[in-house]
């Protein structure tokens, strides 16, 4: 997969929501729900960050190719499952959607503690 190309499309996509919970949403979001797209921001931008350094590291010999995608995917699923349900809990007040937000929050877990075991392991 194109880990990388796909890490730079999160990232710019969480500069794009940044700016429109801060712009388009201050007048009609409470102070509760525009906290939860600020979460929602903030996670997507660092775990963004961390899709994008995993290739590096397979692409530096610390990883092995095999374990970068999982733990890509990983990422990537936490990013969509976390912070895109904090998105919709938002916009929507429906608050049955964050029944999804925990399954994101492990998948983060599951791919920062993949990524340390597998640098311990070396290739």
């Amino acid at each position: 997969m194109p880990w990388s190309a796909i890490a730079a499309f999160l990232l710019a996509l969480a500069v794009g929501l940044g700016a429109f919970g801060a712009h388009g949403l201050k007048d009609h979001l409470d102070a509760y729900r525009m906290g939860i797209w600020e979460r929602a921001v903030l996670y997507h931008f660092f775990h963004a960050l961390g899709l994008l350094a995993v290739p590096l590291f397979a692409k530096q010999g610390l990883l092995p190719d095999s374990a970068a995608d999982r733990i890509s995917l990983l990422l990537f699923a936490g990013v969509l499952l976390f912070s895109g349900s904090l998105y919709v809990l938002a916009l929507t007040g429906v608050r049955t959607l964050g029944v999804v937000t925990p399954f994101g929050g492990i998948a983060f877990i599951a791919a920062w503690l993949y990524l340390a075991v597998a640098l311990l392991r070396g290739r």
